[in-house]
């Protein structure tokens, strides 16, 4: 008989939610910081990507913009819930460094398919360039940390043949998910309906790797064993194929809280960012 006995259980190792019982607090905490800043920011909101009602995204100025690219910020949720209004402040830290920020919606699982939420998201940032002619730098967390990996991966003459081949040139993913595959023997499956195949198919993991460009995969200390293989595996899997990779571990942070020092723009999450974008 085989020892199953250190196979990860992965309903618990995917769990954020339950691994973090404070998380109703904290994304209520997001809700008021998001509406607080989009107070007083110089932002224009709902821009119009797709026809969806979710196709929106909310830009952030900075007051005097000194980056050379746009900063898109991807949400999270299992790719099933939230959407922008809970995040406008992770905009706040690279407003004040001179980075503008567009913070995207998108349609859910399982009114669409995840396929259909990658190519939204394609949508969004080839608006962006469309609009502003520059080049976009993709920073999402968990659901958003997978789509920023996919946006960096896209092969953007395929998306239109109009667009240049390196719309996206980095990428920074925060607790991101780049195999979906384990997702499938999970609870979250029941709104994502992905086959082992088609969980292989939006993995950025066994996309081709988009050599020469850069990838940052962080993830919170507290957080469990899977998340921690997920970033690892990619920077590791991504390096060997000439992607610039970078791996680090937030100190103290767990799934919800790994992303609060985007609110800061003396944090090293939000200088490295801005550095990925020319600021």
């Amino acid at each position: 008989m085989s020892d199953t006995s250190t196979a990860p259980d992965y309903e618990t190792e995917y769990n954020n939610r339950a691994r973090v019982p404070e998380h109703p607090g904290i994304i209520a905490g997001w809700q008021r910081d998001a509406a607080a800043y989009r107070e007083v920011a110089v932002s224009e909101l709902g821009i119009r990507y797709g026809e969806g009602p979710r196709q929106t995204y909310d830009l952030f100025k900075p007051v005097t913009a000194t980056s050379g690219a746009i900063v898109l910020f991807v949400h999270g949720g299992y790719w099933q819930a939230l959407d922008p209004s809970f995040f406008s402040h992770m905009a706040r830290g690279l407003n004040q460094r001179g980075v503008p920020v567009a913070v995207a919606g998108y349609d859910l699982c399982p009114q669409v398919e995840l396929g259909h939420i990658v190519w939204e998201l394609q949508q969004a940032a080839a608006a962006i360039w469309r609009r502003y002619n520059l080049p976009v730098v993709a920073a999402g967390h968990s659901a958003g940390g997978h789509l920023s990996a996919c946006l960096l991966a896209s092969d953007w003459t395929n998306v239109d043949a109009g667009l240049p081949e390196q719309l996206v040139p980095a990428a920074y993913g925060i607790s991101g998910l780049y195999n979906l595959k384990p997702l499938t023997e999970t609870s979250i499956n029941t709104a994502l309906g992905l086959t082992l195949e088609g969980a292989e198919r939006e993995s950025p993991l066994f996309w081709p790797a988009p050599s020469g460009l850069v990838m940052d995969a962080v993830v919170g200390s507290t957080e469990s064993a899977e998340y921690h293989k997920q970033s690892r595996r990619l920077v590791d899997v991504w390096g060997l194929e000439g992607v610039r990779t970078q791996y680090e571990e937030i100190a103290g942070a767990n799934h919800f809280t790994v992303i609060a020092g985007l609110a800061d723009p003396q944090d090293a999450m939000t200088r490295r960012i801005a550095e990925l974008a020319g600021a």
